[in-house]
């Protein structure tokens, strides 16, 4: 649920911050008071495209956030916990920042995110319907998505095994379509490869010998160095008063001191060995003295090797491990192309078997959608039936043809007739803008009870009704608003009397710029702008009584 709303620098709006409550919440203004430009807001928050055109007149950057509380076990708790995303008290803070250059940076309690994963959050948070989503349902290609969502976690998971064999079919194919390429070009691939293999095997470079001939290059090159600094610290040690003489001497004179106070005895064990380390440290000096090499042709060796090296590096990977593994899969891609008719067969043989399992699949696909179809066809009657579309008729035609696609390999499409006797057609070709908003109203409140969202969004989806239809419109959103938050933009009268809270979105002008405030109004102020809302302009005693009329009827419909 959204709790909290935070704009600043946004459009016409300089700084805002609206509290949000469960039940349903009406904003309504005069129009171009700044109402949709709120639900623009919430919708950028949400992951919805930015644009530097967002940013108010003047100002670096515009900046959205919003407080929502999420229920107990909702779906999103993997998802965050997978993100690294703590949640306290199952609160969520979403921020974005929009900047002049058109720059987003998006944040969920704390945490940058991609805009990707900002959207992948907040649909499952927030459901947002404007006119606009209307267009869904006027295209017959999105009615199967629509099923889909009517279908919730079952569909889900049929789809999910399905798409695991649809993308191994997509594999198999392309590696199909690649063996079976014209000859000329598998033999300029073999020639190629056939030459990598012979540079990289003839380099028999070995994974850590490049590291290996860097250290004894910096030895080589700097071996009089080395020579004299180990000959030094030789010297300093090993030797008639040296080092390790005056040690040897002063460890002598600790033992007798031991001798005559024993509390002197892990002082002169912990000297004695130290002394002997030290003695062991000089032979060590010797011996890395002894292998110092000031040869310059194995220097010359070294570098040549390491230019080999180098040079296969260049051209087949950033390192010898990089290297190896191209040549592996080069290999395995020349060893395919020789013997390409006998792999052609394997292919062949495991896209048939694919394909056998996929149209198992498909066919659970469809089976579970003809079940949904059935079972939405009905649910949408009963909600249509209430709002005044009893005499309509709904049916979802599901066909199933042989090609495999993406969904499966089905395509969906909804019918309706409006009136009683009428043929069902299309619903790009029958229903009216009011009836389209009744359909897609009727389809929110089925999708509302089977989903885990808690916030719904209307934006002026009541436009085109009036009369009775706009009071079942109203009662319809109110019961939605009883299972999930309900924030609505309307024009209508009889949606705004049914609100558990009213918000007023005003405009004025302060020292020459546009300013939008919202106010939550009282039960004097509510019935004011009822009062308005059915007027449409001049508010009069006999509109007044109108609109407190319309909300003791609201408040008996509410029960």
């Amino acid at each position: 649920m959204l709790m909290e709303l935070t704009v600043k620098n946004f459009a016409i709006i300089s700084s805002l911050t609206i509290p949000f409550e469960k039940g349903l919440t009406v904003l309504t203004g005069e129009t171009g008071a700044g109402k949709s430009i709120i639900i623009d807001a919430i919708g950028l928050l949400l992951g919805g495209r930015g644009s530097a055109e967002f940013v108010r007149h003047g100002e670096k950057k515009a900046e959205i956030e919003g407080l929502f509380v999420m229920e107990e076990g909702h779906q999103l708790e993997a998802k965050l916990e997978s993100l690294g995303i703590d949640v306290e008290d199952d609160m969520l803070i979403m921020r974005r920042e929009i900047t002049h250059t058109g720059k987003s940076i998006c944040r969920i309690n704390g945490k940058l995110m991609t805009i990707g994963t900002l959207r992948e959050i907040g649909q499952a948070l927030v459901d947002i319907h404007g006119q606009h989503e209307h267009q869904s349902l006027m295209r017959a290609d999105e009615h199967l998505g629509l099923l889909d969502q009517f279908g919730g976690d079952a569909i889900k998971k049929a789809l999910h095994e399905y798409r695991k064999l649809f993308n191994k079919l997509q594999t198999t194919m392309k590696r199909i379509n690649e063996l079976d390429q014209n000859a000329q070009e598998i033999a300029q691939k073999t020639d190629l490869y056939t030459y990598q293999l012979g540079e990289i095997s003839k380099t028999n470079a070995q994974i850590g010998e490049d590291e290996q001939l860097q250290k004894n290059r910096n030895k080589l090159a700097n071996s009089e160095k080395l020579y004299e600094a180990l000959t030094r610290s030789y010297e300093h040690l090993y030797g008639e008063d040296k080092g390790l003489d005056y040690l040897s001497g002063m460890l002598s004179h600790l033992e007798t001191a031991a001798s005559i106070d024993t509390d002197l005895q892990p002082l002169y064990e912990q000297v004695s060995s130290s002394y002997y380390l030290i003695e062991e440290a000089s032979y060590s000096i010797r011996e890395a003295l002894d292998q110092v090499d000031f040869n310059p042709t194995v220097l010359e060796d070294v570098e040549n090797r390491l230019a080999e090296i180098e040079k296969v590096k260049r051209k087949y990977g950033e390192s010898i491990a990089d290297v190896l593994a191209y040549a592996e899969a080069i290999e395995q891609e020349l060893e395919e192309m020789e013997n390409k008719d006998i792999h052609l067969e394997e292919l062949q043989d495991t896209r048939n078997a694919i394909i056998e399992d996929l149209t198992i699949e498909g066919e659970a696909l469809t089976d579970i959608r003809k079940r949904l179809a059935k079972k939405l066809e009905s649910s949408l009657m009963i909600e249509l039936s209430q709002l005044y579309m009893e005499k309509a008729s709904f049916n979802v035609q599901l066909e199933t043809g042989e090609t495999f696609h993406k969904n499966g390999q089905d395509q969906a499409e909804f019918l309706i007739s409006t009136n009683e006797g009428e043929p069902l057609k299309s619903l790009v070709k029958v229903a009216s803008g009011g009836e389209i908003s009744r359909i897609m109203l009727a389809l929110k409140t089925i999708f509302s009870a089977s989903q885990q969202i808690t916030s719904v969004i209307f934006d002026e989806v009541d436009t085109g009704v009036s009369g009775r239809v706009a009071q079942a419109i109203a009662e319809k959103m109110y019961r939605i608003s009883e299972g999930s938050q309900v924030l609505c933009i309307t024009h209508l009268p009889q949606v705004a009397a049914m609100a558990d809270h009213h918000l007023f979105i005003r405009k004025e002008t302060i020292e020459g710029r546009v300013k939008t405030d919202v106010i939550q109004l009282n039960d004097d102020e509510k019935t004011n702008e009822l009062a308005r809302m059915l007027s449409g302009f001049e508010v009069t005693e006999i509109t007044k009584e109108n609109a407190k009329e319309l909300l003791e009827l609201a408040t008996h419909k509410k029960g």
